[in-house]
């Protein structure tokens, strides 16, 4: 089965989302970088297991992009845990894997960031043409010879993660595709919600 890498909430408000999951939770987020040429910034929090979450906002010191900024975050009027991403090795070759099952993740293509400290992460992704809404069904992600993010961060515990989806049975299937477990309720739009627990408190993330 296929690995969760990390949670993605998108915010409108970078400074103040992160300030709210330090004060709920007793743990602090750390600066995790720029994406260049996308227009973002984020913050990481790990996860139990060798996961983490992001919390990716704009980066207002940074030109605007050419392309629509990720997770809707151009229109946002609030936070959002809007995706979710699993660990493969070999991008390609997962990516064709589940297009033999029924499910398009997307083309793979590189990315990268500088943390702080000057580390150089370079990784590759796969998203659908469109990531302006919550994705029930999670991207994939191949993090190449670069350390992992969540090596060196402070962590809470992921109580649960569920989601809803108009047609679950579609949603299932395409996580199935990808080798990928969540539950999936039926509701009236697509939803993910996460639980997270820190030495401070419990906060729900939807």
């Amino acid at each position: 089965m296929s690995t969760l890498d990390h949670l993605v909430v998108a915010t409108p408000d970078l400074s103040a989302t992160v300030a709210a999951l330090t004060a709920a939770l007793g743990v602090a987020p750390v600066a995790g970088g720029r994406h260049d040429g996308i227009g973002t910034r984020n913050h990481l929090l790990g996860l139990a297991e060798g996961g983490y979450l992001e919390v990716i906002g704009i980066d207002t010191g940074a030109p605007t992009p050419a392309a629509p900024r990720p997770f809707g975050l151009d229109t946002l009027d609030a936070p959002r845990l809007s995706a979710w991403l699993v660990r493969v090795d070999g991008l390609a070759a997962a990516v064709g894997k589940a297009r033999a099952g029924g499910h398009d993740p997307g083309d793979p293509r590189p990315l990268g960031r500088t943390t702080p400290e000057g580390v150089e992460l370079r990784w590759e992704l796969a998203t659908p043409a469109d990531t302006s809404g919550v994705a029930v069904v999670p991207y994939l992600i191949d993090w190449l010879d670069s350390p992992h993010p969540s090596a060196a961060l402070p962590t809470v515990d992921l109580v649960s993660f569920t989601a809803t989806h108009p047609d679950p049975e579609r949603a299932a299937a395409a996580l199935d595709a990808l080798g990928a477990r969540l539950p999936v309720a039926r509701g009236t739009s697509a939803s993910l919600t996460a639980e997270l627990s820190g030495p401070g408190g419990r906060i729900t993330l939807t």
